[in-house]
């Protein structure tokens, strides 16, 4: 199933919600899907709709704005007006947008898993009938395997930066080492004092301590000496 593809090495999270948007135009009774995601600051956007038509364009445009996909996320709880005339005056900007691109009605159902709230998952309907309440479930459910998937593929990505991050500080450290004796050999001085002429060399040219050390090993740069470095 492709919502449990965010294991795979070369998760794309495009594809991963486009996909999700054909299955539920596939699974339930309606016209398009779209998700959306929040990013603080920026408010709701959709990555990946269904289908690029100018009209649901502009209902996507819309939706960011007013409407049941930013209600949903709001409150987390699913939005599925049954009274049309109440949902056009609760968004008349929305409707009017959702009306003239052809759809009849719209719900949204909230895309959350405790403390995280990523967005909405928003269904645009084509007939008269609003969804029954099996249909709002199972939609319910695609939106929490989504947001399931995604937090997953965040989780993996903020993990392997962690481990990433760690090597390279592994990685810095055994250069400086390195440096330090090439320095404290090549200048006759100690191993502290070598390393006081990395840092300081590093402070007076604004550069990171692991480039100055990587320049003595294979640039030959011998930085200068610092005020106590006086003997070995």
């Amino acid at each position: 199933m492709e919502l449990a593809d965010t294991l795979v090495e070369d998760f794309d999270v495009l594809d991963f919600l486009h996909q999700m948007t054909v299955r539920c135009t596939e699974l339930l009774d309606i016209g398009d899907a779209a998700v959306f995601l929040h990013h603080p600051g920026a408010g709701l956007h959709s990555p990946a709709p269904c289908n690029p038509a100018p009209g649901l364009q502009q209902v996507l445009d819309a939706a960011c704005r007013q409407g049941p996909a930013l209600d949903a996320h709001h409150t987390a709880q699913p939005v599925a007006p049954r009274d049309a005339a109440g949902a056009a005056a609760r968004w008349p900007q929305f409707t009017t947008h959702l009306t003239q691109a052809g759809y009849t009605r719209a719900s949204a159902l909230p895309m959350r898993l405790r403390q995280d709230n990523l967005g909405s998952l928003l269904l645009l309907h084509t007939s008269d009938q609003p969804l029954s309440a099996d249909d709002l479930a199972l939609a319910q459910g695609l939106a929490d395997a989504a947001t399931i998937g995604i937090l997953h593929a965040r989780t993996i990505r903020q993990h392997h930066t962690v481990n990433e991050q760690l090597h390279t500080v592994l990685q810095s450290r055994i250069v400086i080492e390195q440096a330090k004796g090439i320095l404290a050999a090549r200048r006759n001085i100690g191993l502290n004092h070598a390393f006081d002429s990395l840092r300081h060399h590093a402070r007076d040219h604004r550069m990171q301590l692991s480039q100055v050390a990587r320049d003595v090993i294979d640039t030959g740069l011998t930085p200068t000496s610092t005020p106590t470095d006086l003997s070995p």
